[in-house]
């Protein structure tokens, strides 16, 4: 494993378990998800770099999402939606959900990162999965959230 790929999985390991500890005190709890975040996206940019060929986003496990998508939008409450630049201009109709953002990036990652201790040798194929789930699918999650988590911050209500 390259060190680019060791701080990947690092930082990949520290965002999954920032979402696993999701607790009641939401602020303490959404500071640490607005500062892992751009350091998860400074790390896989990195590895776009890289060869890409191959790869593929994970099967969806709907329980697991589904289960840990109920759990943040709870959590998050008036906090979870957020305006697409589709949306419509009325306070129904925001359809960004920072609960969905951090499900779908913990989900891809999660994966790869069990995946990872039942076999170190296949670091390469899950790098591969990463990089295609990040273009095909969570990298689009990762900006929304990161977004929406800065306008958050800047509004005082982190």
């Amino acid at each position: 494993m390259t060190a680019q790929f060791e701080n990947l999985r690092e930082i990949a390991s520290e965002y999954c378990h920032i979402i696993e500890s999701v607790g009641e005190d939401r602020s303490d709890w959404l500071k640490k998800v607005f500062k892992v975040l751009p350091q998860l996206h400074a790390a896989i940019a990195v590895m776009l770099e890289q060869d890409s060929a191959g790869g593929h986003p994970v099967e969806a496990n709907l329980e697991l999402r589904f289960s840990l998508f109920t759990k943040l939008h709870q959590l998050l409450g008036e906090k979870d939606a957020y305006w697409m630049e589709y949306d419509l201009g009325h306070e129904e109709c925001r359809s960004g959900s920072l609960a969905d953002d951090l499900t779908d990036i913990y989900c891809e990652l999660k994966q790869g990162l069990m995946m990872l201790e039942e076999e170190e040798s296949n670091a390469d194929g899950i790098l591969r999965n990463w990089r295609a789930g990040y273009r095909i699918h969570w990298g689009q999650h990762l900006v929304d959230a990161e977004r929406h988590l800065y306008d958050l911050s800047t509004r005082g209500r982190i």
